[in-house]
């Protein structure tokens, strides 16, 4: 269901159900979540989140909830179990005290477009497409839209949200939720290459970056740097920062 791979300091997880579009189904969340716990307890650095098929992931499995609806509460129950469960990953991949990639190849909706958009950066091929779709059966995304309105003008998350349409690679990437675009046969290798460099830095200052920049976001500006300065401070008082710090003023590489 997933494949696992590590290539030094950056681990590597496939969904590997590309057949049926690599959906979330309560399987599929558990295997992630899983995977995701192994990453954070391991000594690896940076995550990528990748697919196999010709869709990064589209969204729940929509036969297993209309199964749901077979129980004595008409599925309520499972259903907020489901949703519960998916929230608690994607807050997990999100609040991870290491940087975390989505590499998506293709079509990215839904609760596949909340896995893309609860990662710190998303690299995507040209022929990605990302959206937030349930509207065109019924169900407004209103889990997947906590992720998206995180990352794009809340006014353009809305409209996707609410008119079912997509975007596409350039302009996902114009308004801020690709962080990088490739074409399909350069994608992984540019991944690697964000993860590389992502890996090289201080891992500490960049649990510190991601905390900080979580918590100032969003802020009025003297409640952001209120937030931002004790963490700073934090970062300095490290002592792999002030060899980081001394080693630049000597002009030699640092010894982490």
């Amino acid at each position: 269901m997933i494949a696992v791979s590590h290539l030094g300091p950056i681990t590597r997880l496939t969904l590997q159900n590309g057949a049926k579009l690599n959906p979330l189904s309560s399987d599929m969340l558990q295997a992630l979540t899983d995977a995701v716990e192994a990453f954070a307890l391991s000594p690896a650095r940076v995550l990528v989140i990748a697919a196999e098929g010709r869709a990064f992931c589209a969204g729940h499995d929509l036969r297993e909830i209309q199964g749901f609806r077979a129980d004595p509460d008409g599925g309520q129950a499972r259903m907020t179990a489901l949703f519960t469960q998916c929230s608690a990953l994607m807050t997990r991949i999100a609040t991870l005290p290491k940087p975390v990639i989505a590499e998506v190849q293709g079509m990215a909706t839904a609760a596949g477009c909340q896995l893309a958009a609860s990662c710190d950066f998303v690299v995507a091929s040209d022929h990605a497409r990302f959206g937030v779709n349930g509207i065109n059966i019924g169900l407004f995304c209103s889990t997947p839209i906590v992720a998206l309105s995180r990352k794009l003008p809340p006014s353009v998350a809305y409209e996707l949200a609410a008119t079912g349409d997509f975007l596409d690679a350039p302009r996902a990437m114009a308004l801020g939720l690709v962080t990088r675009i490739a074409p399909p046969e350069a994608l992984t290798a540019m991944t690697m290459d964000l993860a590389a460099k992502l890996a090289s830095k201080l891992p500490s200052a960049l649990a510190i970056g991601k905390q900080v920049f979580a918590a100032q976001n969003g802020l009025p500006l003297d409640q952001a740097y209120a937030a931002a300065t004790p963490l700073m401070v934090e970062n300095l008082m490290s002592p792999d920062t002030n060899e980081g710090l001394q080693a630049f003023l000597e002009k030699r590489p640092p010894r982490w």
